[in-house]
């Protein structure tokens, strides 16, 4: 496939949703423009059984060198996932097994496939970093590790937090960075893509490309879903939107996030024209279009790009019937509980994921049975009853 070299189509590969270009921008631009094929990639981590829409930003943006022409590899994480990375953990995170980050990625690719071609002529390697890193031995480690200090690695924000609680540090989770960046040497790739809070070990990933193939590695990270405070939506924060949701759900899910979240929400998360992403944010900026419009427009383009346009306009139509006009849905999933109390009848159904949970939500006013609200946490249900949690869960009681 011939590269594409359009000097517009460049740009805005370079700057929608860009943070950062190591080692700077018009050092990348001069090789898109040369018509040179590179070979690019992001590691995702096997942590979860689905991808989320956090991990569809890094897809997109891969999808966008492929589109034209560069080489793109979506790279599992099997081995580094094994040992855990610990960017932005204030606690060291619990081990898994090769069995458990197989089968956590085993539908990567149907889900990532949302935004990446893995079947056209220039189609998507999928790549798994065992290949490369199992075959490592203890002196290949050392010599690796020869490469950086202590002090790097200590100086990293969640590690001196951790001393300041006085949480331990494991030794492992100073190796993450190189396993991760041994990846770059492993496939000899040209440039890598990862949200912006992935820098260290994708710059760790830059060093080693230098020091091992005498290679130019570029970096680019990008700008992470977030608020206009920061916080972000993602696992860590419990407010991950997973591409396995069924449409109504997904639909649902991004409607009830924070209209902070639109402009960039649009920006990362869709296909729409980039002068459209642009003009819909300034409309957001000066005020002049009902936030919620907009958010309408964001959930439907990402539920379209993940289950087509045919099941993202039903979610469209049940969310303005059951949500806006708050009605009941039509159909409903029913449910037969072990036992007909309210906390047994959530956790049963899994609407939530503990009876500490169903406590908790019940006490904050967020279930209803039949359209009113309960608050009783002892509130004993029967066969027929409909449950609401939140504004899109619904069950119906066998």
């Amino acid at each position: 496939m011939k590269v594409v070299t359009d000097k517009d189509k460049i740009e805005e590969l370079l700057s929608r949703g860009v943070e950062n270009i190591f080692p700077n921008k018009e050092a990348l631009e001069k090789v898109l423009k040369s018509g040179k094929r590179i070979r690019l990639y992001c590691g995702y981590d096997p942590s979860a059984t689905a991808l989320h829409i956090g991990n569809a930003i890094s897809i997109n943006k891969l999808a966008q060198f492929q589109e034209l022409g560069h080489d793109v590899i979506f790279l599992v994480g099997d081995f580094t996932g094994m040992i855990g990375d610990p960017t932005d953990k204030s606690a060291a995170r619990k081990k898994m097994t090769r069995e458990d980050v197989l089968e956590n990625s085993r539908h990567y690719e149907k889900q990532a496939s949302a935004y990446l071609d893995f079947k056209g002529k220039n189609k998507a390697q999928l790549r798994y970093n065992s290949e490369w890193s199992d075959s490592m031995t203890f002196k290949d480690l050392i010599e690796l590790s020869s490469n950086f200090t202590v002090q790097q690695m200590i100086q990293r924000d969640m590690f001196q937090e951790r001393l300041k609680s006085e949480k331990p540090i494991y030794l492992h989770e100073f190796l993450y960075p190189l396993a991760q960046g041994y990846d770059s040497v492993g496939m000899d790739v040209d440039l890598e893509v990862g949200g912006n809070d992935q820098m260290f070990n994708m710059l760790a990933g830059r060093e080693l490309q230098k020091v091992l193939n005498n290679k130019e590695k570029f970096v680019v990270t990008l700008k992470l879903l977030a608020d206009d405070s920061g916080k972000k939506m993602g696992k860590s924060e419990g407010n991950a939107v997973f591409l396995s949701e069924e449409p109504n759900n997904m639909f649902g899910l991004i409607m009830s996030w924070p209209d902070g979240v639109i402009g960039v929400g649009l920006e990362l998360c869709t296909k729409l024209p980039w002068d459209e992403v642009k003009k819909d944010q300034e409309i957001l900026k000066k005020g002049e279009e009902n936030p919620r419009d907009l958010k309408m427009k964001l959930a439907y383009e990402v539920t379209k790009l993940v289950h087509g346009e045919k099941k993202a306009q039903e979610a469209k139509d049940h969310f303005v019937k059951t949500i806006s006009n708050k009605e009941v849905p039509e159909e409903i999933e029913e449910v037969k509980p072990s036992a007909y109390d309210i906390i047994t009848v959530l956790a049963d159904s899994k609407m939530v994921s503990s009876r500490s949970e169903a406590k908790r939500v019940i006490m904050q006013n967020g279930v209803k049975v039949n359209q009113k609200i309960v608050n009783d946490i002892q509130a004993k249900l029967k066969p027929g009853d409909i449950v609401q949690k939140g504004k899109i869960k619904f069950i119906k009681l066998k």
